[in-house]
């Protein structure tokens, strides 16, 4: 978990995962949405990879890359951790609040 925390703790490479949030594209392609030289774009990919975010297939000479889903749904039930605890508080509170609510009712 600390990898993927690290990895997205950067915008470029939370930019990056949107970019391949609907399709798979090439380290080129991925570049071009950056002011920032390729290599430096490959630095944040291999970060990425090494997080488990991102899956790459080879076609011909292109690398490209995608969104490793299941990297995402552990990372995700992680955060749904802590908010399912505060739901749970929240609910204890209303239900609090409306026993209340009725005894002032009864009096």
């Amino acid at each position: 978990m600390e990898r993927v925390l690290h990895a997205i703790s950067q915008p470029r490479r939370m930019r990056i995962l949107s970019l391949l949030r609907d399709r798979e594209l090439a380290a080129g392609e991925i570049a071009q949405h950056f002011d920032v030289t390729r290599p430096a774009v490959s630095q944040h990919l291999r970060v990425l990879m090494e997080a488990g975010l991102l899956g790459e297939r080879r076609v011909g000479t292109k690398r490209l890359y995608s969104i490793r889903l299941e990297s995402l749904a552990e990372f995700r039930d992680f955060i749904d951790g802590f908010w399912e605890t505060q739901l749970d508080n929240l609910k204890q509170t209303v239900e609090h609040d409306q026993r209340k609510e009725r005894i002032l009712e009864q009096q």
